[in-house]
């Protein structure tokens, strides 16, 4: 199954970023390794605008008309149209934590292999402009957490992994137009004419997918941290099948007047397969979106 995909963020973010707070990026808990040791009943905040490099690989289907997208960090980068943002938010008291994730863009990349509802070559070029915002909304909670080695200053394990439930839902708007060169072997039926390009506008399309998964932390020493995250979603509820998977590393970078911060790289792959309507009347996002992560995440 091919997938389509979509956007992401600036080298400026990028450079920000390392100088900016994050937490939970992504769905990893990346704050600190006394996070793990932390069981008590006070709420704790952290949060985290991120940056996302990502590589677009796959389908996108507006009015029948079928185009595909493989574009690399750099394409993303040079067709942006405005500045995306993502940040992430989370609280958590002893083993609860309640998460918001939000991601938006707005680009413009070159298709290829452009095809008609019929499943015919149009053969001409073609682009794809497209506004996305995803907000994911959840929970995590603590299922069991395993100690090892020995040998801090207070006497505390320095190595431990806890293994987390995580239940949510993630909201998809879109809005998508595929432009075709005009020639002779279009079929202009429901595109828009503009210039020399004919326009299949998708309109607004929202939908919720739901989404369970689980998460591994594991403290390889005192302010050392590797994080696994991986979801599942869909479920035919609003696309047919979502996935995500996050794996990032974590290190504190400094404490300062009880606010803790801590560096993230990671890597990200998140995937959705919407469609709805046939024929003319045809729209489908089918997506994979891949890419480094990085941020500095503030806990407090």
């Amino acid at each position: 199954m091919q997938h389509a995909a979509l956007a992401l963020r600036g080298l400026g973010m990028c450079v920000a970023l390392i100088l900016a707070p994050a937490g939970y990026a992504l769905g990893g808990d990346t704050t600190s390794a006394r996070y793990l040791a932390d069981t008590g009943s006070a709420w704790t905040l952290s949060a985290m605008p991120y940056s996302w490099l990502t590589y677009l690989n796959g389908d996108q289907a507006i009015r029948g008309r079928t185009v595909s997208i493989d574009a690399n960090p750099i394409q993303v980068l040079e067709h942006l149209d405005a500045a995306p943002w993502m940040s992430y938010v989370e609280a958590r008291r002893g083993r609860l934590v309640l998460y918001n994730d939000l991601f938006y863009a707005k680009l413009k990349v070159d298709a290829s292999r452009a095809r008609s509802f019929d499943g015919s070559s149009l053969n001409v070029a073609a682009d794809v402009k497209f506004e996305q915002t995803i907000v994911e909304a959840g929970a995590a909670y603590e299922l069991a957490r395993w100690y090892a080695g020995g040998g801090s200053k207070d006497g505390a394990p320095t190595r431990v992994t806890a293994l987390d439930l995580v239940l949510g839902a993630r909201y998809w708007h879109q809005d998508m137009a595929i432009r075709l060169a005009l020639t002779a072997v279009i079929d202009t039926t429901d595109l828009d004419i503009s210039g020399s390009r004919a326009v299949a506008r998708g309109g607004g399309v929202d939908w919720v997918d739901p989404l369970v998964g689980f998460r591994v932390r594991h403290q390889m020493a005192p302010g050392r941290e590797f994080v696994l995250r991986a979801d599942v979603g869909g479920f035919d509820v609003g696309s047919t099948m979502s996935w995500n998977v996050l794996a990032a590393y974590g290190w504190d970078v400094a404490v300062r007047n009880g606010v803790t911060y801590s560096g993230l790289l990671g890597y990200r792959a998140l995937s959705v397969d919407y469609t709805k309507g046939s024929g003319l009347h045809r729209y489908e996002y089918d997506v994979v979106q891949h890419g480094p992560v990085v941020g500095l995440a503030v806990k407090f």
